[in-house]
């Protein structure tokens, strides 16, 4: 949310997310607000290098250009100061002087000249090679060039490259010469020794530029290199290029408003997967260590401050290795040892909670999509008044009106919900079945127990927070407006209640707070909607297969609007690329004039031969990549490098079996009579680079399972000191045979077992030692063969 901003009029704001200067995600315009609210959730994998996270807030304009208000920019290695907590951040105002992204490619030397008299002087050889990742300059790539110069105290020597038109990598290839000191006939010192005064006080400095033709150039960055470091030497480099010293130093930093964020950034070097096989499998054998408690999985959730920092690679892990319901099962049975009474089963906040809750929205996604979707979009696209609340109905609202249309809301989303059981996938029902039967052998004299179980995930943890929060399942694009989810969450409390078995009774209505809501539910038939949740329950708690139907349904697994290059076009003029709306099943690749609308062209999955990167040269545009079939490549064009991203990882994961995969292809484009990359002039030539590597192997849930056992690593080296106070507090209770009488940080933690407790440490705190040393290794190799200025 923002707050505070500058006051002189009300404003439609809206909030982006930036890499460097490239914008990857946009909030919805909260109208008419200084202090808007937003609420919306973003999480993304960062397929690129960046300097800079950052986070602008503008002013919504119908007739001219969005306005900038102000940002927030977070430098990338400050981010894990602020990550898994909210902070405040001043905005800043926004100086084109410090709006940088890209490197440059530097090939830097001083040489030794004889003059003509035979003396001894120093130059200097600067060789600007290319540039990477410059910004878009008004949603079009820019015209870069760049100026060299030689700085000093009193000198100031520039040269300037060529302009390079509409790219944002540029290919310089220029060299420039400077004369670093005068000859040594002007000196006493030796022929072959550098003014050292001289030398100290020089710099290189490159600064990038966009010519603006008729306007003003913009300063896309500079980088600055002291001669000193270069001696007798010479090295080349990647330097990153870096704001004006100058640039965002207004002293107006504080009446702009300020931004609350919630980051949560991790980053992992993952080693290759054999280093991993001991953690890996201590993990995985974690259902069957008696008692669970005992198990390095268990132990994982105990050292975390947050459980959910655990729960998530863990269920990860173990989804991806077959592993989960067994160990659900184990935490879930210990869970139940401390419920005391039926009506309280599973409503805590612990590690068995957490898994199924995680467990549901990895893998409940689809199943989400294709039970609540089309009931969410007709709610949230054409909202009908449903607000009962006497305190917050306007004047001339009717209540009885508006009690209708939310009966008309629930009942149709309340059907949905239940008649959806065929979608629900194997692995929960697997999970669902396994929580009744517990919850049955641990109150026998509960007949209800079994449906309550389950139904306190299913309804109370699954459909009833997608309901209310649609846009964090993925379920519709942005936070709803106010009035929209107030309707939401009068129906998620009402779905919540109908699915708690037994809630409808007369008893039960009489606790509800809101007396309103009450009323709401007298008019429901008791026994109709509990026997309509039975049936649900007993369906997605069984272990019976799904019939046949069920399978058949094409499975979603991606859709957004890209443009995409016309077939057969020339390779001038606009028209060429046109907006579309771009649908991914398990079956099909379409694209549409406009979402809902009948397809304009399929490609059948089983007909794809390769999905790749198309370089920038071909059209001059970013984020392309190509989808080879049958007929000629489709060339798409993502809106930023995040999404391209994620379409590339997408469609290579649901064609990774197809027979007829290509091994080569073009990455750039057949145009005027040739390849672009090999210049072979047959446009059905074999192609000329290989393809990549394949992916992940899992069409639905993609997960790398090395790099969960590294993140979990990162989790057990953090809490390290836990873990040695652990293992001694075992050691202590072993030997003595007793609790530790005096308060310390393992009091809370569940010791059912010291020796096998001890037993386990032992090997998770061995096992981090080992992989401490890989990582040194790995940091020592790393930093000795990186060089000055280099990434």
């Amino acid at each position: 949310e923002a707050k505070h901003l500058v006051p002189n009029k009300m404003r439609d704001v809206f909030c982006t997310i930036n890499l460097d200067q490239e914008e990857v995600f946009r909030t919805q315009v909260v109208e008419k607000s200084l202090s808007p609210y937003f609420g919306e959730e973003f999480y993304f994998e960062i397929p690129r290098t960046f300097q800079w996270l950052s986070f602008y807030i503008y002013d919504k304009s119908v007739l001219q250009k969005d306005l900038r208000i102000g940002k927030v920019s977070i430098k990338k290695e400050d981010l894990c100061n602020y990550t898994g907590k909210e902070s405040w951040f001043l905005l800043q105002p926004i100086d084109s002087n410090s709006e940088v992204q890209g490197k440059v490619h530097l090939e830097l030397k001083l040489n030794e000249l004889i003059t003509d008299n035979g003396s001894v002087c120093q130059q200097l050889v600067v060789h600007i090679k290319e540039c990477h990742g410059l910004p878009l300059i008004n949603g079009q790539n820019c015209d870069p060039y760049a100026t060299v110069s030689l700085v000093g105290p009193s000198r100031n020597d520039q040269k300037k490259t060529k302009v390079k038109k509409k790219t944002s990598n540029p290919q310089f290839n220029e060299t420039f010469y400077f004369e670093v000191t005068r000859s040594s006939s002007y000196t006493k010192k030796s022929q072959f020794q550098v003014e050292e005064e001289d030398i100290e006080k020089l710099e290189v400095r490159v600064d990038l530029w966009n010519n603006g033709n008729l306007v003003q150039d913009v300063f896309l960055g500079e980088i600055k290199v002291p001669v000193k470091v270069l001696r007798n030497d010479s090295f080349q480099a990647w330097y990153l290029l870096q704001p004006r010293e100058n640039g965002n130093k207004s002293s107006k930093t504080d009446d702009l408003g300020s931004l609350r964020l919630n980051i949560c950034y991790t980053e992992d070097y993952v080693l290759p997967s054999e280093y991993y096989a001991s953690l890996r499998n201590l993990l995985l054998k974690s259902s069957d260590v008696q008692p669970i408690s005992a198990s390095a999985a268990y132990i994982l959730s105990e050292v975390c401050r947050d459980k959910y920092d655990a729960v998530l690679p863990l269920i990860r892990l173990l989804l991806h290795h077959n592993k989960l319901v067994p160990f659900v099962t184990a935490v879930a049975e210990l869970d139940l040892k401390d419920t005391q009474e039926a009506n309280t089963v599973f409503r805590g906040n612990t590690l068995a909670t957490r898994c199924v809750d995680e467990m549901m929205k990895i893998v409940g996604r689809h199943y989400l999509k294709v039970t609540l979707k089309p009931v969410l979009d007709e709610i949230c696209e054409s909202p009908k008044p449903c607000e009962i609340d006497p305190i917050k109905l306007k004047e001339g609202d009717n209540v009885e009106i508006h009690m209708e249309n939310l009966r008309y809301y629930v009942d149709k989303v309340f059907r949905e919900i239940v008649r959806s059981s065929i979608s629900c996938p194997t692995l929960m029902c697997d999970v669902f079945y396994s929580l009744r039967h517990l919850a049955a052998q641990r109150f026998p004299n509960d007949p209800h127990v079994q449906y309550s179980a389950v139904s306190s995930f299913v309804f109370l943890r699954f459909f009833a927070v997608a309901v209310v929060s649609p846009h964090t399942f993925h379920l519709r694009p942005h936070h709803p407006d106010a009035q929209t989810s107030r309707t939401l969450t009068l129906i998620s409390k009402a779905i919540q209640t109908l699915g708690s078995w037994g809630s409808l009774t007369k008893s039960k209505l009489s606790s509800f707070k809101e007396t309103f809501m009450c009323e709401f539910f007298k008019t429901f038939q008791e026994e109709k909607f509990t026997e309509s949740v039975k049936k649900f329950l007993d369906d997605v708690s069984s272990t019976e297969s799904k019939e046949p139907s069920g399978l058949s349904e094409p499975v979603h697994l991606k859709e957004g609007e890209m443009y995409k290059r016309a077939q057969g076009r020339t390779r001038i003029g606009k028209k060429n690329f046109k907006k579309r709306w771009f649908c991914l099943t398990s079956r099909e690749f379409t694209y549409h004039k406009q979402q809902d609308k009948e397809p304009i062209f399929t490609i059948p999955i089983k007909n794809i031969l390769a999905v790749e990167k198309l370089d920038e040269s071909s059209f001059n545009k970013k984020n392309m990549f190509q989808v080879l079939h049958g007929e000629k490549p489709l060339y798409i064009q993502a809106n930023n490098c995040v999404e391209a991203s994620e379409w590339i990882e997408a469609l290579c994961r649901v064609t990774r079996c197809n027979q007829k995969r290509l091994t080569f292809y073009h990455p750039s484009a057949f145009l005027n009579g040739n390849w672009l990359c090999c210049k072979a002039t047959i446009e059905n030539t074999v192609g000329c680079a290989r393809c990549t590597a394949d992916v992940p192997a899992d069409t639905q849930i993609e997960i790398d399972g090395d790099r969960e056992t590294e993140r979990i690593y990162s989790l057990f080296t953090i809490n390290i000191s836990k873990l040695q106070k652990l293992e001694e507090a075992c050691g202590s209770i072993a030997v003595y045979q007793g609790p530790q009488k005096e308060p310390d940080d393992y009091s809370n933690f569940t010791i059912e077992d010291s020796v096998a407790t001890f037993h386990t440490l032992k090997q998770i705190i061995d096992i981090v030692e080992n992989l401490n040393d890989s990582h040194e290794k790995y940091r020592k190799k790393r930093s000795s063969s990186a060089k000055y200025g280099s990434e």
